[in-house]
């Protein structure tokens, strides 16, 4: 009695394994990466990013440009330790936008906080 239990059990996680590989899965998307999330976020509305180094994202023609930090408490201590002067803090993220901000230039960011904000 237990064998033919033990073989149907065996044939379903065959079946359900061969399924897994599948060439027409979508790409999964990694929640806890915060700057592909952010990326797609910018790039759902429009906005051209690209990532740099380890923990940046490139925004546009390089203005503004995001650094990411495993949580808000560490892009605030950056900030507050020197490493984020003239940055704007928004969650686990200090954006840093260049002194001239002209009328293009602010919907632009407001874009950018709004992504940033769903973190």
């Amino acid at each position: 009695m237990k064998r033919p239990l033990l073989l149907a059990a065996l044939a379903c996680s065959a079946a359900v394994g061969a399924a897994c590989g599948s060439d027409d899965a979508a790409p999964l998307t990694d929640d806890s990466d915060k700057r592909a999330v952010t990326r797609a976020c910018l790039e759902a509305q429009g906005i051209e990013a690209r990532e740099s180094g380890e923990d940046e994202l490139v925004v546009g023609d390089g203005a503004p440009r995001i650094r990411f930090f495993l949580t808000a408490g560490e892009a605030e201590a950056a900030q507050f330790g020197g490493d984020g002067e003239g940055a704007e803090h928004i969650g686990p993220a200090l954006m840093f936008v260049e002194p001239e901000v002209n009328r293009e230039t602010e919907g632009l960011l407001e874009d950018v906080e709004n992504c940033l904000a769903e973190l």
